[in-house]
């Protein structure tokens, strides 16, 4: 995954939060405007979402002369990528994990037990095994055990 630069991440963040209302994308000048408060050139912002079609962050499609840019993921998908990256940098990503989790709010544990909890149920096989199937390839199966 890519990290962003601080103009990259402006820029990123102008895609994602048009995303919604602009399903086609947003033109360079739309993305520049939408940065006033930087007084940027348009042929920086230009360059920058170039940058980031390059990278493979980004979508375009030419509308006439210009092209319409919308993010190739979701803001969350792009974050969640980042912190399963940040757990590799680790030694141990068991320790990072629990670290982690000592950390959050009590909210924010609700909503992880809840996303685990759902992942389990869908992993559950019935089978006269009562095994679980794994369907995260490279990554340990979710089962009540992990779900503590």
């Amino acid at each position: 995954m890519t990290r962003l630069g601080d103009l990259e991440r402006a820029v990123m963040d102008v895609l994602w939060d048009a995303a919604p209302a602009a399903s086609g994308g947003v033109t360079v000048r739309e993305v520049a405007d939408a940065l006033d408060g930087r007084e940027l050139a348009y042929t920086t912002v230009m360059t920058v979402l170039d940058r980031l079609a390059g990278k493979g962050m980004v979508q375009r499609e030419r509308e006439g002369r210009a092209w319409r840019y919308r993010p190739a993921a979701t803001r969350e998908a792009h974050i969640a990528q980042l912190m399963l990256e940040a757990l590799d940098l680790g030694g141990s990503r068991d320790a990072a994990l629990v670290r982690f989790a000592r950390s959050v709010t009590g909210t924010e544990a609700d909503v992880l037990r809840a996303a685990l909890g759902a992942e389990a149920g869908a992993t559950v096989d019935d089978g006269p095994a009562g095994r679980v199937e794994n369907p995260r390839p490279g990554r340990p199966a979710l089962d009540e055990a992990t779900d503590r």
